[in-house]
């Protein structure tokens, strides 16, 4: 068993992986260390809080994890687990400038005979081709020699307390049989539901960068027949609860598609495959679709104002929600922003409210100014864009930000259509 060991990277992936690796392994002796480029980050874990609420205030306080904005934390490290994330550029190719920053940061402090196993979503033949010459040039030491290469691709889904690190089941590989057994003897400790031991960490790779491309492919097949479904005047949520009474239908529901995972990670793929010389066809149609349904939404609330004789300029408009998925407080590629773009664009200056979401980060990420929810009223339109739990509980409350016989847009179909009032002008993907 590796005796330290270091966490690259902080957020939604790392610090569970950290907390849960520390809480196991700390009382064997094993010391367990977090790093991160962030001073803010770290002040806020040392204060025993996580903002991202992937891990409450008592169990971060109590499991025994030392974080840090020193890189020196990495020196001796015998295992390196990297989690930082993997994003696509404005021309949406893949980004890998956070894994050679911290390439660049573990290279000259990395111990001969160290384990540096990456868990960020990449194409096949980062790990090796890419990731491990770039900690080679930076450390001095030869790849597959002086130090070994492990991948395991972490599937956490922020928000969701039933399908965590511990009880998902966790692929692992290596470049040697040596660097496989230590992977099995420390994830095998944290991990509960099991691992899988791909053959090669280009086939672990692959297989995470597929994850999230049939996923995102999937949720593109149900909000194309949801446009189209639009147009016959069938309700999408009938059609599919009616559909999904067969044994192998799949239940996919449609939805704006943003995070840091789905809309993401399948250009990765993409990308890979086209310096191969092919072009994929469904996966970029798929995620053509998915990254139009913002402007469809928008331009779906214009022809509904329009229909109920309010003129799109004069109209006052609401949008509830700005994060990327309900009941979380992470914005990164939030699809809401598309939307209130395309409203922008006929002349609506629409208001925004979430309740999770950090008003700061809103405004230098997105330059929208978060509205406090008292002020979102007497709305002409209405648009539930994240379907917050906060908001799911009170119906009522947001019926009432409505005025009578206006418009309410619920995106994810969340609210039961039951019990709406006849004058309200209601929608739904």
């Amino acid at each position: 068993m590796d005796r330290k060991i270091a966490v690259v990277g902080l957020g939604y992936v790392g610090l569970p992986v950290a907390v849960a690796l520390a809480e196991r392994l700390a009382p064997q002796g094993v010391a367990v260390t977090g790093f991160d480029i962030a001073a803010g980050r770290i002040a806020q874990l040392r204060a025993g809080h996580d903002a991202t609420c992937e891990i409450d205030d008592a169990r971060l306080t109590s499991c025994g994890l030392a974080v840090s904005d020193d890189p020196a934390v990495l020196e001796g490290a015998s295992l390196i687990i990297v989690t930082v994330p993997t994003p696509i550029t404005d021309e949406r190719r893949p980004d890998l400038t956070p894994l050679q920053r911290a390439c660049e940061t573990i290279g000259p402090r990395l111990s001969r005979g160290a384990l540096v196993v990456f868990e960020s979503t990449v194409f096949p033949g980062v790990t090796e081709d890419i990731c491990g010459p770039w900690l080679a040039q930076h450390s001095g030491l030869v790849q597959g020699q002086d130090f070994a290469l492990g991948y395991s691709p972490e599937r956490i889904n922020p928000g969701d307390t039933v399908h965590r690190l511990e009880t998902i089941t966790k692929i692992i590989a290596a470049d040697s049989p040596a660097a496989l057994a230590r992977m099995r003897a420390v994830y095998g400790a944290v991990v509960d539901a099991g691992l899988h031991e791909a053959p090669s960490i280009k086939v672990a790779e692959a297989a995470k960068v597929i994850e999230n491309t049939q996923r995102d492919l999937n949720i593109a097949l149900m909000n194309e027949i949801a446009l189209i479904f639009d147009r016959m005047g069938l309700a999408t949520r009938d059609v599919l609860a009616a559909a999904g009474t067969k044994w192998n239908f799949l239940p996919f529901t449609p939805g704006l598609v943003g995070g840091h995972c789905i809309g993401v990670d399948p250009f990765y793929l993409t990308a890979a495959a086209e310096k191969l010389g092919y072009r994929p066809e469904v996966i970029l149609a798929g995620r053509r679709i998915n990254d139009s349904m913002g402007q469809a939404i928008a331009q779906k609330v214009v022809k509904l104002l329009i229909a109920n004789d309010v003129s799109p300029r004069a109209a006052r408009v609401g949008v509830m929600g700005l994060t990327f998925k309900q009941d979380v407080p992470d914005i990164r590629n939030s699809k809401v922003p598309d939307i209130l773009a395309e409203l922008h664009a006929y002349g609506i200056a629409a208001l925004v409210s979430d309740p999770l979401a950090d008003p700061a980060a809103a405004a230098h990420e997105y330059g929208i100014t978060l509205s406090p929810a008292e002020d979102i009223v007497q709305l002409d339109a209405l648009v539930l864009a994240v379907n917050h739990a906060e908001y799911i509980a009170n119906p009522a409350a947001l019926i009432a930000r409505v005025r009578s016989g206006g418009v309410l847009v619920d995106v994810k179909s969340a609210l039961a259509r039951e019990g709406l009032p006849e004058e309200l002008v209601y929608w739904s993907l």
